[in-house]
């Protein structure tokens, strides 16, 4: 599967894995849908591939679909799942 994949479609294959991955390791009551999940994938993936750089862990590999490309966009997904539970509770 790796760079043969259209850019967009790489990403929104990352985005379904990583959001529907931190979805069910953070299970609760977040927005469900499949376009929910695809942009707190994508967005999980820039998040997580910040964070990785930054502290050495590695980044999100454009291009190339493998394990670690995932478990760096699912940890940034999750971060961003922890931080909208964290607001909304803040609101209430």
């Amino acid at each position: 599967m790796g760079a043969s994949l259209p850019l967009i479609l790489y990403w929104v294959l990352l985005g379904l894995i990583a959001g529907a991955l931190a979805k069910f390791l953070m299970p609760g009551r977040d927005p469900a849908g499949c376009i929910f999940t695809i942009a707190l994938g994508v967005v999980g993936a820039v998040v997580g591939g910040w964070i990785g750089t930054y502290f050495g862990w590695g980044r999100v590999t454009v291009g190339l679909f493998d394990l670690r490309s995932i478990a760096i966009a699912t940890f940034g997904a999750i971060i961003l799942l922890a931080l909208g539970r964290l607001l909304r509770r803040g609101g209430r």
